[in-house]
């Protein structure tokens, strides 16, 4: 060990501070800024691993959500065709399902419990499980500034549809039985929530706050982690900024306007102006967290099943996404590969980020599901791909099929990756079996 990583290693975390702002440090040779205790199973300059759960509802294009072969040579439909680049470090996973999710054959019935695999409370009652981001997060939270964030990109909606609420089609996450984790809609606030001190409010910039700590710091650190951290610095910069023009042009405020001045009261119920860029800022939000180390768990709900989400970047803007998830045309297919490319765009950074042998994809699981096949409720085989190493954990560029198979519970799969992430059951939603190829 040399003697800067000697003089170096501490337990508490190493982050830059300044007025009202801290900072999580991304992973640098130097230090070992990930605040754990060196142990022999896993050094303390090593990276933690890294768990993220994307959603979109209503399913997907039948015909092309496909995946064949293995590593490189894997053929992918047009669905996924944005993963291309990643196939050596994804698994395409068929066959899964989730038992309990049979029983009510409607939206609501077959999303509040997509993490879970728990009973879901009917006649408007709210009860369902723990999902296993919170799980997640309730083992390791305590270790980071944010123990889980939860994001989204589409209001949850509070009513109830053929007996059961519709907070189980709008909330993924789930803090406890009876309570959805709260959700994020707003870019600024995610990102306030992981860069500022609740105790303090500054309407200073992030970066200026802490810029005379990190000036400092770049004196003590290796040339390598210079460059590091100076890369981190100004893409933490480029948010802050983008974050602030969107602000500014009205953008995230939970409607789309139809007028350049509104001349009526805000509707309460609307659609985020300029979906693709607030998918973009969550994305970029989400792989900061990753990076800085500000949480390591974290859940991104693009839309909700049965959503009412539009598309007029794509030219889809003359119907819902929920209809539109009914009929394989053209538009649903080209709609299915935008929320894919939020996916792959997640990875592409995140497997540009460097962490000593890895890169943070290979230290990060990243699950994508959804509730359903098809926009015709077919639940009985779930679309899941996963992407990342686990820390080296997961053997990818494979295609799993389980249909057919004895087990092939969703939550045989939770159980897998929870040993990945070193959580230990015995047991997770209605599944006592981890997935063996998993």
């Amino acid at each position: 060990m040399t003697d800067a990583v000697t003089r170096h290693r501490f337990t508490r975390r190493a982050m830059l501070r300044g007025l009202g702002v801290s900072m999580a440090l991304p992973w640098m040779e130097s230090m070992n800024v990930w605040g754990d205790e060196a142990s022999p199973k896993r050094p303390g300059s090593e990276a933690p691993v890294r768990f993220a759960c994307l959603f979109s509802g209503n399913g997907f294009h039948k015909a092309e959500w496909t995946a064949q072969g293995a590593g490189s040579q894997m053929k992918l439909g047009k669905v996924l065709e944005s993963l291309l680049p990643h196939r050596e470090k994804m698994l395409f996973i068929q066959g899964l399902y989730n038992a309990e999710a049979l029983k009510g054959n409607i939206h609501s019935s077959q999303t509040g419990n997509l993490l879970s695999g728990a009973p879901l409370a009917a006649g408007g009652a709210i009860r369902s499980g723990t999902s296993i981001d919170q799980v997640i997060a309730r083992k390791y939270g305590n270790q980071t500034k944010v123990p889980s964030l939860v994001l989204g990109c589409e209001k949850s909606i509070a009513s109830v549809h053929k007996n059961y609420s519709m907070l189980y089609s709008s909330n993924i996450s789930w803090a406890s039985p009876t309570t959805p984790t709260p959700l994020e809609l707003y870019p600024a606030l995610a990102f306030d929530r992981m860069f500022k001190d609740t105790a303090q409010k500054t309407d200073r910039s992030v970066l200026d706050a802490v810029l005379a700590e990190a000036v400092s710091l770049r004196g003590r650190i290796s040339y390598s982690d210079r460059r590091k951290l100076d890369e981190y610095l100004d893409s933490v910069r480029d948010v802050e900024q983008r974050i602030d023009r969107a602000g500014k042009h009205g953008k995230f405020q939970g409607w789309r306007p139809t007028l350049a001045k509104p001349n009526i009261p805000r509707p309460k119920d609307g659609l985020p102006q300029d979906v693709d860029e607030h998918m973009r800022l969550m994305s970029d939000i989400l792989v900061l967290g990753f990076q800085t180390d500000t949480t390591r768990v974290a859940t991104l709900k693009l839309n909700n099943d049965h959503s009412s989400m539009r598309f007029p970047h794509l030219g889809v803007d003359y119907m819902i996404h929920h209809l539109l998830s009914h009929n394989d045309t053209a538009d649903w297919l080209k709609v299915n590969q935008f929320f894919i490319e939020q996916l792959a765009y997640i990875a592409t950074k995140l497997d540009r980020i460097q962490e000593g042998e890895r890169t943070a994809l290979d230290n990060s699981i990243l699950l994508y599901c959804s509730s359903m096949l098809t926009g015709h409720h077919d639940a009985t085989q779930l679309p899941v791909v996963v992407v990342g190493g686990g820390g080296g954990k997961i053997k990818t560029g494979r295609v799993l099929d389980y249909r057919g198979k004895p087990n092939r519970k969703m939550c045989s799969l939770y159980l897998s990756l929870l040993e990945k992430v070193g959580i230990h059951r015995k047991a997770f939603g209605d599944s006592t079996e981890r997935l063996a190829e998993v």
